[in-house]
C-alpha cells in the first residue's frame, strides 16, 4: 500500500512555526508501507516558518489580512498531482490545518476555535475520491 502522510507527522520542520507534528502512532501505522512525505504549504512556495493563517470567508489568510490563497491552492494541486502520479491509497492528514485539516479546521478568527470544515489540500483530495484520514482518528 503506498501512504502519502503530511511531511509534519513524520517529522519533518515545516509547520508555520519551523517545528513539526512528529506521531509515533503515525509512524507505526505506515510501517511496512511505501510513505509518500508532502507538506502543501511548503510545496506551495510558503517559507518556513511562516505567519499562521487561517480560512476566512473561503480565502486562506494571515492574521493581518494578507491572502496566501494563491500559495495553498498551488501547493495543494502539486500535492494531489503527486498523490495521482504516485496512485497513493490512502493520505494521511494533520489536523486541523487550513491546509490538510479534514474534519475540522479553525474559524478564520485566529481565536484557536474549531469548526467542521476541511482545509485546501484535504479538499481537493475529497474532489478526487482520495481515500484521507485525520491523524487524529488513526486506531492506535
Amino acid at each position: 500500500m503506498k501512504i502519502a502522510v503530511s511531511a509534519c507527522l513524520m517529522g519533518e520542520n515545516c509547520k508555520y512555526n519551523g517545528g513539526n507534528n512528529y506521531s509515533e502512532k503515525v509512524i507505526e501505522f505506515v510501517k511496512g508501507h511505501e510513505v509518500i512525505p508532502i507538506c502543501p504549504e511548503v510545496m506551495g512556495g510558503l517559507p518556513t516558518p511562516r505567519k499562521p493563517s487561517e480560512i476566512v470567508n473561503g480565502i486562506v489568510m494571515h492574521k493581518d489580512g494578507s491572502s496566501v490563497d494563491e500559495e495553498f491552492k498551488r501547493g495543494a494541486q502539486l500535492a494531489l498531482d503527486i498523490v495521482l502520479k504516485n496512485n497513493v491509497d490512502m493520505v494521511i492528514l494533520q489536523s486541523r490545518s487550513p491546509s490538510c485539516g479534514v474534519n475540522n479546521v479553525y474559524d478564520g478568527t485566529f481565536s484557536g476555535k474549531l469548526i467542521p470544515g476541511e482545509g485546501v489540500f484535504a479538499g481537493l483530495l475529497h474532489k478526487h475520491n482520495i481515500s484521507v484520514v485525520d491523524v487524529g482518528d488513526l486506531k492506535d
